[in-house]
């Protein structure tokens, strides 16, 4: 029989794995992941201090395993701001009034994921991706670049 006291440790130990792992990770629904899968560009506003979003900036993105990757220097407002505890953005799809979706970012070190951006960039990007790629790769290795992943909320 369990006592009083084990079912409150187990309530909290619930609690607190819940607080670990916030309710992220949704999938967006399937017509906006469509557009995320041809859409040359998201709009991404982070969370300002007094809980703003800042104005949305045009970035280009891959949409992978259901999440937005974006690779950013990290002096950016984006990635500053996910670094002082303030993950949450808005991503527009498209353009910057489309259909958008709330977002919680996070700095990662994912190589393999690296790797399919700098792909999935010739491909999508093939006008633009010769002139940035040496700057991308050099960036990713030296830390001058840092990778996000902002899964929908």
């Amino acid at each position: 029989m369990r006592t009083r006291a084990h079912s409150t440790k187990l309530l909290w130990l619930l609690f607190v794995v819940l607080l670990a792992y916030p309710a992220a990770g949704r999938e967006p629904p399937k017509a906006l992941q469509d557009q995320l899968a041809s859409s040359p560009f998201v709009y991404i506003s982070s969370t300002r201090k007094d809980g703003t979003l800042s104005r949305p900036a045009e970035i280009w993105f891959l949409w992978y395993k259901g999440s937005v990757y974006v690779g950013s220097a990290p002096t950016t407002w984006r990635a500053r701001r996910i670094r002082w505890g303030r993950p949450q953005a808005k991503i527009w799809v498209g353009k910057p009034d489309g259909p958008s979706f709330a977002a919680t970012g996070a700095i990662v070190n994912e190589p393999e994921t690296q790797a399919i951006l700098f792909e999935t960039y010739a491909k999508k990007y093939p006008d633009g991706w010769g002139k940035w790629e040496e700057s991308f790769r050099k960036g990713f290795a030296d830390g001058s670049r840092v990778l996000i992943r902002y899964t929908p909320d």
